[in-house]
């Protein structure tokens, strides 16, 4: 069963974000992750959007997502992506 890790996105330092994305995903593809996709939100059609932009990543199992995001790799970026950007992470079993 596949797992996908959904990132709500609220950028406050651009120059810091692109640090972090240029590294990000060498951690992902370690994990065997994918980016599906990642975008700005052009309209609303109904609701509160939490945030401007969003992540979506796959990955083969919950337990790949976990040890992806509990790695020494991605931990290490945690504070980078904390000074660039509101970020909510949740998971996601499809």
């Amino acid at each position: 069963m596949s797992a996908f890790v959904i990132g709500h996105i609220r950028i406050t330092d651009t120059a810091a974000w692109e640090r972090y994305r240029a590294r990000v995903g060498d951690t992902i593809e370690q994990w065997d992750g994918e980016i599906v996709f990642r975008g700005r939100r052009a309209l609303v059609f109904a609701g509160e959007p939490p945030a401007d932009e969003v992540v979506v990543i796959r990955f083969s199992s919950i337990s790949a997502a976990r040890r992806w995001h509990d790695s020494p790799e991605y931990q290490s970026l945690v504070a980078l992506r904390e000074s660039a950007a509101h970020v909510d992470l949740m998971l996601y079993e499809a």
